[in-house]
This record gives structure tokens, C-alpha cells and sequence, in this order.
């Protein structure tokens, strides 16, 4: 019988360090990690998006996760866990958030997709400007969050809050992650 992978999705507000934790994750467990397909989608094409964008986004999302899931499987060490950078929680919330409606093809994606791990990070890092960001502002990063609480609490999967530091971020991140590899 085949041993499933174990997927650990890495999620949050924008500049909460999903990204630099899903590779050290990565580097930690000597695997893969899957990118956020939204920044790149978003580097080629600019930041004007629209509503219909965020379905062809939570495509590429999807495409990427599945890819990883087959070149993990392919590996030597495919007993090792999958990190994401970002799924379809936050393509919706970031639809409900700016459009305040969400593609019901996006909803029920989410609702079919399985998951070992959630791990939400807080707001409690400093605001990182870059090209694609959009809400520094302190009060709406922590609207945001409290969306992604109210989410992952809606959900049937184990998650975690992580936050403090990057080395806390990393060293809490670490522990959830072997608990469930366990």
C-alpha cells in the first residue's frame, strides 16, 4: 500500500513570512516546497487583476500543488512531507476581501482538496514592501488574520498559529510538522 504524502499548507496575510518559512521547512526536511503561483502569475501579467483572475490563480495554485505532489512521489524520499506556499483558503479570502464574493469553482475546490497541516501566520511581523503587496496597514493585516482564523476554525484539518520571530516561526513550525509525521 502506498504511504500518502503529507501536505503542510503555509498560510496567512500578505508579508507574514509564508514564503521563507515553507523553504526553510523545506531545507529542515530535506524535501520540496510548492511557490505561491499568485506572485508569479502576478509578476507576468501586472497587479491590475480582476475578480476572474483569481479562479485562473487558484488554477496555477492547484497545477503546482498537484505537480509537486508527483515529483515527490517520484523521489527517493517520498516519504518525506510537501510544504505549500498558499492554497485556495487564501485565493478566496483574498477574492472575498477585494471583491467580496468568492468563485463557487474556487469554494468547492477547496472542500475536495485534502491536507494534512495548516499552519496560519500571524500578523506580528513588520510589513515588507515589495511590487505586489497591498495592505500594510496594520489594522487591515489584522482583519485579514482574523479571517484566516475564522477559516481555518470552519475546517476539519489541524492547524496551528505561528508567530514571533523567524527562528520561533521556524522552531514551532518544526515541531508541528514532525507531530503529524509521527
Amino acid at each position: 500500500m502506498e504511504k500518502s504524502i503529507k501536505k503542510i499548507v503555509v498560510i496567512g496575510p500578505e508579508s507574514t513570512g509564508k514564503s521563507s518559512l515553507c523553504m526553510a521547512l523545506a531545507e529542515h526536511f530535506k524535501t520540496i516546497w510548492v511557490k505561491e503561483f499568485a506572485r508569479e502569475y502576478l509578476d507576468k501579467t501586472g497587479t491590475g487583476y480582476t475578480y476572474e483572475n483569481l479562479y485562473e490563480i487558484a488554477l496555477g495554485q492547484i497545477k503546482g500543488e498537484d505537480e509537486g505532489v508527483f515529483k515527490l512521489k517520484a523521489t527517493i524520499n517520498n516519504t518525506a512531507p510537501l510544504f505549500i506556499d498558499t492554497d485556495l483558503h487564501v485565493i478566496k479570502i483574498w477574492s472575498e476581501f477585494v471583491f467580496n464574493k468568492c468563485d463557487n469553482r474556487i469554494l468547492t475546490e477547496i472542500t475536495i482538496r485534502e491536507y494534512d497541516l495548516y499552519l496560519l501566520c500571524d500578523v506580528d511581523l513588520p510589513w515588507v514592501k515589495d511590487n505586489l503587496r497591498e495592505y500594510p496597514d496594520v489594522k487591515v493585516r489584522e482583519k485579514l488574520f482574523h479571517y484566516y482564523k475564522e477559516d481555518m476554525v470552519a475546517q476539519k484539518v489541524i492547524w496551528k498559529i505561528i508567530r514571533g520571530s523567524y527562528e520561533n516561526r521556524l522552531a514551532d513550525a518544526i515541531k508541528f510538522t514532525s507531530d503529524i509525521l509521527r
